[in-house]
Formats: C-alpha cells, structure tokens, sequence
C-alpha cells in the first residue's frame, strides 16, 4: 500500500484496478490465470501491468494485502460503529463472507504462505483483525450474548467459511442465509447442542497464525 500512495493519480488508478481484476480473476480461475487476461480485465496494457508487477508473486502479495486490508477495515468500522460486540461480531463475519475471504484465501494462503507470517506488512495486517477478533470474542461473552464454548480460534475458522452454489442459484442470497444460519448458532442461550472437541483459544489462533 505504500507503493500505491506514492504514485501519481493515473498510475494509482492503474494499480487498483489491476489488482480488482487479478482478485476477480483468481476467484473465477485460480491464480495461475494468465496474466494478459488480468491486464485485459483491467482495462490496461500488460506493459503497465508489469510495470506496477514484475512478476506473479508481486501480484499475489498485492491481492494479498488489499484483502488484509479491507479485512482489519471491516473489524475497526463494526467495533466502532455497532452498539455492543455481539453486534460488531456478527457484522465483522457477515462482511467476511461478502467479501468470499475463505474462497480467495484457499487460493491465495499457498502461495503467501510464507510471507503473511514473516512480511511484517502483511503480518500486521493480519495481526490487527486478531486483535479486534479477540476483543469481540471477550466482550461478546462478558455480556452474556456469545455461547461460552466458543474460542476467537473458532471465529477465525468461520471468517473463512464458503458456501458453494450450483449455476441458476442467486450467490449472494445462498451466502448471506447460510451465515444468518450460522450466526445465530453462535447465540448464547439453553438448549445449545455441546460441541465436539475444545474451543480454539486466542493463543491457539496466534499460534496457528504465527507457525511456519
């Protein structure tokens, strides 16, 4: 992203829409599209794509950070908007599954593997979504509104939840009632059916974050 702030207004405007295109497309294809088709999606020619990316892995990072970015930005807007945790924490994951995370990050996390743990940009990307997820977790239960038996290692898992839709059926609608579905089984509450094995603590998800 400090690349992009540097840059004058066109070549910024370049830059962003390459990366929507190489998003859309490695959602659609797989990150091994060609890279004339990402240029040709954006609107650009593959010289001024190579010019912001010299190669694949430079388009994957950016994809990458953009993600984490707009990842820590969907965590600080919903725990500074929303009237409790409970609230934020249900918004921060519906936001999670618009924003089809687990799909892009089945595509993504092999290829960044490596840097999301040791790049300190992108570590602290990540790492600032950790810290609201683990405060959302704390709060939410404090209050009585999140079952106990859930851990912030949990949640994480659910960030990435994808729902697959078979052709002819509405995408955004079979998500976003899928994850009302699984929302509400996060609500504190008797009758809750136990749950297998134990709860993933917030030093289990910094661990599994952090480990090479």
């Amino acid at each position: 992203m400090a690349e992009a702030q540097g840059l004058r207004a066109d070549a910024r405007r370049n830059r962003e829409l390459i990366v929507a295109a190489a998003r859309e497309l490695f959602l659609e294809q797989g990150v091994d599209v060609a890279l004339e088709e990402v240029a040709r999606r954006a609107g650009v020619g593959i010289g001024t794509l190579y010019r912001r990316f010299p190669d694949r892995d430079a388009l994957l990072h950016a994809v990458g950070e953009q993600t984490l970015t707009r990842l820590a930005g969907l965590a600080e807007a919903a725990w500074a908007e929303e009237p409790d945790a409970w609230h934020a924490l249900r918004r921060f994951l519906r936001g999670c599954a618009e924003l089809r995370l687990g799909e892009l990050s089945s595509k993504l996390d092999p290829h960044l593997h490596q840097p999301l743990r040791a790049g300190d940009d992108l570590r602290e990307l990540r790492q600032r979504s950790i810290d609201l997820l683990l405060r959302m977790t704390e709060r939410a239960q404090a209050d009585g509104h999140l079952r106990p038996d859930i851990g912030p290692g949990d949640l994480a898992l659910l960030m990435t939840l994808h729902v697959h839709t078979p052709p002819g059926l509405p995408a955004g609608e079979a998500v976003a009632r899928v994850t009302e579905i699984v929302l509400d089984g996060l609500r504190a509450g008797p009758g809750a059916t136990p749950l297998p094995g134990t709860a993933l603590s917030g030093d289990d998800l910094v661990r599994h974050t952090q480990s090479g």
